[in-house]
């Protein structure tokens, strides 16, 4: 809804329900949203927030000579249009710019809204970082008084942490100290359950339990909260929510009568609750309400609503469809001739909804009263004389360039008395003065509840009773007795022993830690052995990885297989067919290895397990490098001034190169056996329920010299690759060698942080992985392309294919 003015006023308000966010392509500009199924109390709010500004305009006292205008979106609770519709409200909806020095007023003063608290976490956020004004009338939140994170945040309604307040000042009253706590799984609910444990504490009564309604209504989740409160002791229940019903009516199916209920303001006036079936449940329920409040004319200013043709008021149609359930655009004659054809003129005095209800205006008070505030900031910015203003050399704001922070300033010192004599004013935080209803829910003559305002609480207040000393009345074993801290009275409670921790008796004080290789049972009564964990053969994560460690293998002597039948093969031959062999039996013993890390860690599988895996596999990459160092000789003695560079890598050298590399390793391996040998280890720090048996590695340093030398041989290997890579050859070696090394190096690159970050058999499981993964890499990426020529083209494993240039 829109209408133009000297300054406009923005609105946000939940007319609307989205279902269903329109695709996204995000190739063109998105739809708008089709929302459904309209609220009527909620558009009476947004026509309370017209006829305030309409009420402003015709007011010769509060901004004479200035025409106020607004534009309202519709939320459809829903923060993704929300946070849209406060974007297009700040920054203007308009594609061009005719003024590009920006001078004039902004597109909007300020923002009316939102009235969900998630929604106004999310636009104060963004709205603060430029000081532009946001007075919500509905959102309660705890959190939104933080200056420093919603610096131009306001609001007409309390903020929750008073209407705890209220709340514990009426248990006191009554002087229940034993409650049970429900709370939404949202920023309202869990904010507000945050100050009401603080509250009780300081009060010095006792939260009984303390559950999470699930945000989805899980009827699981909903039967285990029924259990919950029909098995305690507390028969009185504060309930902070929205939406109780499916809870209500579990607690009518289970028969769970006799509570005292303590109503948020969210449900306190909701009519969904108030029917006949809820009355043995919900029958005497005290709740906290929004103050209401009175508005001069609003009613008759309500029924005179009439829709225009203005595609920017399309809202009003809706309305008028919804509430009098006709079209505008008839779909055929017989609609027409029929009467279902909307005509404008319908009257909506004859109408009983919400919207034309005006008896307990809430929110629609603090509506008005929140336009109001922005307008007597307004109001008093013009007000100022120049070089006795607030602002920087006693300047005042220039009414032609009005920024946003200005009006922020007046709005935080806004001080004016509604015409229903309610003070509104603002503290250092923008929360307004604490006032609340107290009401209290009775049977009518038909079946149904009425509420009655039975009361008024403010900020404040300190009538009550003395709280009276609460006491369970014996603690069962598992658990144990004891006070809570901080409490000024006796209150005593059934606490749970802890995980490791058992009573056998009534009434213990105090709970008796398990042995170090016991644990508690579940009822915490008895010490019980803990369970043991290991990477064994029969977990089915160890068949995986010795199944992957047997195939690997027999990979391995399947390829040895068909080398030694065609070792006389140029494919075979080239580049030493010895030291393909040695290869080949390297990877094979890295597969093998894998089976020491699997099974119960003893002190001979400690000690080996690393040992073979790191003799392993420097023999398998000292085989690589020679290989590699072979081929960039070859191709460097064909070189007229390089023909000496050959008889360095015959075959003695390159077994002695082999061997010297290997032996190097094993001089690392002997040392670190020697020194801090690997031994088995019981860990219970992991898990304190479990005993997880693993091998401690005794020296770190020794474990971090056997992997760096590894890298480091590794290294060298790829690097050497990388340069003979494009050497002239059919058949170059050095390229799959590159390919190899590339996994090998990547494989053990992402293993440390996957290491060190897994727990227990997880760590072993992770370690025997990049094994088998190198293992692999490596046996597929140098010996698959020469199988796949000796076995299926044979015709290119000739000398003359394989010299090619």
């Amino acid at each position: 809804m829109y209408q133009d003015g000297d300054f406009i006023i923005g609105g946000l308000f939940e007319v609307q329900h989205l279902k269903n966010f329109p695709e996204l392509t995000f190739r063109a500009e998105p739809e708008l949203p089709q929302c459904e199924e309209f609220y009527m109390a909620s558009f009476q709010q947004a026509l309370t927030m017209v006829f305030a500004v309409n009420e402003i305009n015709n007011n010769n006292d509060l901004l004479p000579n200035i025409t106020l205008g607004y534009q309202i979106y519709d939320n459809c609770l829903r923060l993704g249009v929300a946070f849209r519709a406060a974007i297009s409200l700040v920054s203007g909806t308009e594609e061009s710019f005719s003024n590009l020095n920006c001078i004039g007023p902004p597109p909007v003063i300020g923002i009316v809204g939102d009235p969900g608290s998630t929604q106004s976490i999310a636009i104060s956020s963004v709205l603060g970082l430029f000081r532009i004004p946001m007075v919500s009338y509905y959102a309660t939140c705890s959190c939104l008084s933080d200056r420093k994170k919603y610096p131009s945040f306001f609001r007409t309604i309390p903020s929750d942490a008073f209407q705890v307040r209220a709340m514990v000042q009426i248990l006191r009253h009554f002087g229940w100290t034993w409650v049970g706590l429900l709370y939404s799984d949202d920023d309202y609910g869990i904010y507000a359950a945050q100050s009401f444990h603080q509250e009780m504490q300081l009060f010095g009564g006792c939260v009984a339990f303390s559950e999470i309604l699930p945000y989805d209504n899980n009827h699981k989740d909903i039967q285990r909260i029924v259990r919950v409160i029909r098995t305690s002791t507390a028969k009185v229940v504060v309930a902070f929510s929205t939406d109780l019903s499916s809870l209500m009516d579990e607690l009518l199916l289970q028969n769970v009568t006799g509570r005292q209920w303590i109503a948020s303001e969210a449900w306190t006036t909701t009519p969904i609750l108030q029917t006949a079936q809820y009355l043995p449940l919900l029958g005497g329920t005290l709740g906290i309400a929004i103050r209401r409040g009175q508005i001069q004319g609003l009613h008759d200013f309500l029924i005179r609503l009439h829709p225009d043709n203005n595609p920017r008021n399309s809202t009003i149609k809706i309305f008028w469809e919804t509430i009098f359930g006709c079209k505008f655009e008839a779909l055929d004659e017989q609609q027409e001739q029929d009467g279902t054809k909307c005509l404008g003129q319908e009257d909506l005095s004859s109408t009983e909804t919400a919207y034309t209800d005006v008896s307990e205006l809430r929110a629609s008070y603090n509506v008005h009263k929140a336009v109001y505030a922005l307008a007597h900031a307004l109001h008093d910015l013009m007000q100022c004389e120049e070089g006795r203003g607030p602002f920087s050399g006693n300047s005042c704001a220039d009414i032609t360039n009005l920024k946003p922070w200005q009006l922020v300033h007046y709005l935080q010192k806004v001080n004016f008395t509604t015409g229903f004599g309610d003070q509104v004013s603002f503290d250092d935080n923008g929360d307004a003065l604490a006032i609340y209803d107290v009401m209290n829910w009775h049977p009518r003559s038909d079946g149904s509840i009425i509420v009655h305002t039975v009361g008024v609480v403010n900020e404040g207040a300190t009538t009550g009773k003395p709280p009276k000393s609460v006491c369970s009345e014996s603690c069962p074993p598992g658990t144990r007795r004891a006070r809570r801290k901080g409490f000024p009275v006796c209150c005593f409670d059934c606490l749970p022993c802890g995980d490791g921790e058992i009573s056998n008796t009534t009434n213990s004080p105090e709970c008796v830690m398990c042995p170090d290789d016991f644990w508690s049972n579940p009822e915490n009564d008895h010490c019980v052995p803990k369970e043991v964990e290991f990477l064994s053969y029969e977990d089915p994560l160890g068949i995986s990885l010795t199944t992957a460690s047997l195939l690997g293998t027999t990979f391995c002597a399947l390829v040895m297989v068909i080398f030694a039948y065609n070792c006389n093969t140029p494919v075979v031959r080239a580049n030493n067919s010895e030291l393909s062999f040695l290869l080949l039996l390297s990877l094979k013993l890295c597969f093998l290895c894998v089976l020491l890390f699997i099974g119960r860690p003893q002190l001979w599988t400690c000690q080996l397990r690393h040992a073979v895996f790191g003799i392993s596999f420097v023999l398998c990459i000292s085989s690589i490098l020679v290989k590699t160092m072979v081929v960039i000789a070859v191709f460097k003695s064909s070189r007229p001034e390089s023909k000496s560079a050959i008889k360095w890598f015959g075959s003695a050298q390159q077994r002695g190169t082999v061997l010297a590399l290997t032996s190097t390793q094993v001089a690392i391996c002997t040392v670190w056996l020697s020194t801090a040998s690997p031994a088995p280890h019981k860990n219970n720090q992991y898990i304190h329920s479990k005993i997880v048996y693993e091998c401690a590695v005794g020296s770190v340093v020794g474990f971090s010299v056997l992997l760096g030398y590894i890298g480091l041989l590794a290294a060298v290997s790829f690097l050497l690759a990388f340069m003979a890579r494009k050497l002239p050859d059919n058949f170059n070696e050095a390229k799959f060698i590159t390919f190899s090394m590339l996994i090998f190096c990547a494989v053990w690159i992402t293993f440390v942080p996957a290491y060190l970050s897994s727990p227990g058999k997880y760590a072993v499981a992770v370690e025997i992985f990049a094994i088998l993964a190198s293992s692999f890499g490596l046996l597929v990426a140098i010996f698959a392309p020469k199988c796949y020529i000796i076995i299926l083209h044979p015709e290119k494993n000739t000398k003359k294919a394989i010299m090619g240039r």
